[in-house]
């Protein structure tokens, strides 16, 4: 193994020392900082590594010590109370060690956050990884914009106490709102009181991408304010507890025959399964294998035990068949086409559906062709 003095030689500790001018300086500790980082050093020779870097931390020249820091930013070497002082230090310095070292401990985070002011809180805001200490910090403490970033950033973990005040503190901020509605994954609570709070095109989000209680949502659908935005069907294909949620609706009595043969429609077999399943009183592995692997009389006798109509088996047929036969192509827009596709075999199949729920799957492939068209347009 090298020594720390053949690895950090010489004319770069003098360089670093005595070096005429910033420039110099500056190019003698990133070298230095370069070995330092990357050079398997035993303890006295890390001590005198740290004391080489506590002398470029002490440097005049502020070009050194951002050399210092830029070079270390990533480093679990740096010497936390070094990474302190850097910290306290100018902003060209500070700002890289804050947002990227690893050496901070919670505490040392949270008094930036108590003193650095709002370009230092910011940086401790993006850092790749935060503890849901420091995130409830931020957001007790943080301006608007401070903590519309730490609930952007995945990497922070935030309590639902956190979330919560966000919302409290910032309940009219756009930026706040969608930050929170992007977030990966929230709290039911959060999700459900964060949904009267957004307009309709944020509100469709949530609903995409976050669980939301069979009861809230079933609110949300018959409510007059969303009544006009959000469809019942759309909901079943994103429940994302579609056991639950068929569950719901039957035991307040909107899990119909036409629901479940309109969610075939649109390609949702799972909640398909489950209602009839929960309509017919059966475990769901053996509904499932009667509506797929036991053919014509496997379905007909689930949905009889489920006390779904007889005149709507032959489309309920065509809709496991065509279910079957069809997949998502892995173009752009797939998920419509296959929607389109779905209920287009409906229309064209022998089967005795209700005048409502033809002109339904009509309104649909008109707005599913809109929205294609859309698509192609934007793009």
């Amino acid at each position: 193994m090298a020594t720390t003095r053949a690895a950090l030689t010489d004319q770069d500790i003098r360089m670093l020392v005595k070096g005429a001018t910033p420039d110099e300086r500056a190019l003698a500790a990133h070298k230095l900082c370069r070995t330092i980082d990357r050079a398997e050093l035993d303890e006295d020779q890390r001590t005198l590594a740290d004391e080489i870097l506590r002398v470029m931390a002490g440097d005049a020249a502020e070009l050194v010590r951002r050399a210092l820091a830029v070079t270390l930013r990533n480093s679990p070497v740096l010497p936390p109370d070094i990474a302190n002082k850097l910290a306290r230090d100018v902003e060209s310095v500070s700002l890289p060690i804050i947002s990227f070292s690893p050496v901070f401990s919670d505490a040392d985070l949270a008094e930036i956050v108590r003193l650095g002011g709002p370009m230092r809180q910011m940086a401790v805001a993006k850092r790749p990884r935060l503890s849901s200490k420091v995130t409830a910090l931020l957001v007790e403490q943080g301006s608007e914009e401070m903590v519309a970033t730490i609930c952007a950033n995945d990497n922070a973990r935030m309590s639902e106490t956190a979330l919560q005040k966000a919302l409290n503190r910032f309940s009219t901020s756009e930026k706040v709102l969608t930050a929170v509605a992007y977030r990966t994954s929230l709290p039911l609570a959060v999700t459900e009181r964060l949904i009267d709070m957004v307009g309709d095109q944020l509100r469709d989000y949530i609903l995409d991408h976050h669980a939301l209680s069979a009861e809230r949502t079933l609110e949300l659908i018959l409510g007059a304010k969303e009544r006009a935005t959000i469809d019942l069907v759309d909901q079943a294909g994103r429940a994302a507890d579609a056991k639950g949620f068929a569950a719901h609706l039957n035991s307040v009595k909107r899990l119909t025959p036409s629901l479940l043969l309109r969610a075939l429609a649109h390609g949702h077999m799972s909640f398909f399964e489950w209602g009839v399943a929960e309509l017919a009183g059966v475990p769901h592995h053996r509904t499932w294998l009667m509506i797929h692997d036991a053919g014509d009389l496997g379905l007909k006798a689930i949905c009889e035990r489920a006390g779904l109509p007889p005149r709507l088996f032959p489309a309920l047929r065509a809709g496991v068949d065509a279910f079957h036969a069809m997949d998502y192509d892995g173009r752009p827009g797939d998920r419509e086409r296959f929607q389109e596709h779905m209920i287009q075999r409906f229309l064209t199949s022998s089967t005795a559906m209700s005048r409502e729920d033809t002109d339904y799957l009509l309104a649909r492939v008109d707005r599913l062709g809109e929205q294609a068209k859309g698509a192609a347009a934007a793009g």
